[in-house]
């Protein structure tokens, strides 16, 4: 199958899907699993596996992954969501920007539960529809707070083409109809070798800016941003991770100890309870790479060390995002209802092993 004719059809069920999240219940949600009495005489590696973990349980992580993968952590109210990203408000509470009509917005007081909060631009995003055809169906924002402010990137594009492009807006309270466009940052033309989607913004330890992004084509790429504006400082584009061509997309690059992690999902996405996503690792200690998996192999050329895939009735988790909290590094991520297909979400909190790999619990 060629490039074109991928991500046409990721394009296709991506658009599809997101009619169908906006269906999606609480009703849907993940069941807690209940603790028997008996619980109390099990070892503790019994009791990691018997209890899903991605609220706020203040628990300390295991020393190493257990097998197999965890169930996704408790989380209630509207939880049907495609590609999302999480900020920690300053003031308290969490907000969630994903994938929908003009950018969808949830808000949780406690990372658990969930409802719904409106669209950035209640009003429409008019100088999004050259990349959409028209349409409202805004994907893969990423948000973050830095200088007083929520820094909201988020990308337009239509049908699995690649003439796409990301855009920056601000807001100083994250509320639906408070954001403020603040221009385009880049965008992909067919002509190009990249897909000018999927953002994620990152500050280096020098306090540099950096925006890594991309799917499909020649994988992904990072450019660096002006912290005044969030718009690119110079026309470099760096290529951090790709698979010949392959499915590849969803950077997001998260800093832990000496080194910074690339997260990524490989395989397909979109597909409901068939979908093939998967979350892949590899690390490096520069912000430009080279990143690296667990043996060594550059990401560039097909590397990555898998953290998460399907299991149990878990389908096609990814489009991963990683946020620090008071109880360790959570990864925040979509799947799919292996029963209905349906997307939601997944939270599971982030242990490292001795060699200071990651893993999910």
């Amino acid at each position: 199958m060629s490039r074109t004719l991928g991500a046409r059809r990721r394009g296709r069920w991506k658009n599809l899907l997101v009619l169908a999240v906006c269906t999606v219940t609480a009703a849907i949600g993940t069941v807690p699993i209940s603790i028997p009495a008996a619980a109390a005489t099990m070892d503790a590696k019994q009791q990691w596996q018997l209890v899903p973990v991605g609220g706020n349980e203040p628990r300390p992580a295991p020393a190493a992954p257990l097998a197999p993968y965890p169930a996704p952590g408790r989380v209630t109210g509207d939880i049907g969501v495609h590609d999302p990203t999480v900020v920690k408000r300053p003031t308290g509470g969490y907000l969630m920007v994903h994938t929908g009509n003009n950018v969808a917005i949830k808000t949780s007081p406690d990372r658990t539960n969930w409802r719904n909060a409106g669209a950035a631009f209640p009003g429409g995003a008019p100088w999004t529809l050259p990349y959409t055809n028209g349409g409202s169906n805004l994907w893969a924002g990423d948000i973050s707070f830095h200088n007083g402010q929520y820094w909201l990137y988020y990308s337009a594009s239509s049908f699995g083409s690649n003439r796409s492009a990301i855009f920056l807006a601000t807001s100083p309270t994250g509320a639906s109809g408070s954001w403020t466009n603040r221009g385009l940052v880049i965008e992909s033309r067919t002509s190009d070798n990249f897909n000018a989607i999927d953002p994620n913004l990152v500050v280096d330890d020098q306090g540099r800016w950096w925006l890594s992004f991309g799917s499909f084509w020649s994988g992904l790429k990072l450019v660096q941003v002006n912290p005044s504006n969030g718009l690119r400082l110079d026309g470099t584009i760096r290529s951090i991770a790709g698979r010949g061509g392959g499915a590849i997309e969803a950077p997001y690059i998260f800093k832990h100890g000496s080194y910074y992690y690339l997260w990524v999902s490989w395989d397909m996405c979109c597909r409901g309870a068939s979908s093939t996503y998967r979350v892949m690792v590899g690390r490096s200690t520069s912000i430009t790479g080279p990143y690296r998996d667990r043996s060594g192999r550059d990401m560039n050329a097909g590397g990555g060390t898998e953290v998460l895939a399907g299991h149990d009735n878990v389908r096609g988790p990814g489009h991963q995002a990683v946020i620090g909290d008071t109880d360790g590094d959570v990864l925040i991520y979509h799947y799919y209802n292996a029963s209905n297909g349906a997307a939601l979400l997944g939270i599971n909190r982030i242990g490292y092993d001795s060699a200071g790999w990651p893993f999910v619990f």
